[in-house]
């Protein structure tokens, strides 16, 4: 099985994330490709059986403009039968906009026909334990999604 991570960081948070899903996904079995999505192209995800978007939230939800970029690209795709997860970062700080494009590509991945392989994974700024804990565990709802 192929997954095809993207991740967007500023501040290493996210590459962070996608390193250790990329970690867990290799150790299931799963090939991966794990690429910036500053190098990225949405169409990649057409070559992958798991799609999994990494992105940060700046502020009050504005996605930046490799984002919107990227963004834009991913829903013209027809991802059907292909599987998802999206996960980020935000501060808590901007309230209601908090994690904002993680909920963004989430709906995207399901406008794109998409199936989510486990719920979205949101954390605050810097990965601590209990955020590898909940990466884990979206790890092993992936493979469920897979085996199940």
């Amino acid at each position: 099985m192929k997954a095809q991570i993207v991740f967007a960081s500023m501040t290493g948070n996210d590459e962070d994330m996608a390193e250790i899903l990329e970690e867990n996904l290799q150790d299931a079995g799963f090939d991966v490709e794990n690429i910036d999505v500053s190098f990225a192209d949405a169409s990649s995800y057409l070559d992958a059986d798991l799609c999994v978007m990494v992105t940060y939230t700046y502020g009050e939800g504005v996605m930046t403009d490799e984002l919107k970029d990227f963004y834009d690209q991913l829903i013209t795709l027809d991802l059907s039968g292909k599987k998802f997860a999206v996960m980020g970062s935000g501060d808590k700080t901007y309230k209601d906009h908090y994690c904002e494009n993680v909920d963004d590509f989430e709906k995207a991945f399901i406008k794109c026909g998409a199936i989510e392989a486990a719920k979205p994974v949101k954390i605050e700024n810097a990965v601590d334990d209990e955020d590898i804990a909940l990466i884990d565990k979206a790890t092993e709802e992936i493979v469920e999604a897979f085996n199940g």
